[in-house]
C-alpha cells in the first residue's frame, strides 16, 4: 500500500477531511498536494507535516533483519 492510500484512509478516519482542505492546512495549493497524491510523492518531512494535522504520529526506519535493532 502506498502512502497515497495511507493518507486517503487517515483522511476518513481521524477527520473525513477532503485532500483539497488538507493541502490548505498544509499551506499547498490543492493542485500541487494532487500532483504529489498522483505521483505518490512525499519527502519524510511531507509526511510528519500530514500527521501533525491529522493528530497522528508517523514514524519511518529500519530493522536490522538479524538483531531486530531499530535504526
Amino acid at each position: 500500500m502506498g502512502m497515497t492510500e495511507k493518507i486517503r484512509i487517515l483522511l476518513v478516519k481521524r477527520s473525513n477531511m477532503s485532500e483539497a482542505e488538507l493541502a490548505r492546512k498544509l499551506n499547498l495549493l490543492p493542485q500541487n498536494f494532487n500532483i504529489k497524491m498522483k505521483r505518490d510523492n512525499f519527502t519524510e518531512s511531507d509526511l510528519q507535516n500530514i500527521a501533525d494535522v491529522l493528530d497522528c504520529d508517523f514514524k519511518a526506519g529500519f530493522v536490522l533483519r538479524d538483531t531486530g535493532e531499530e535504526i
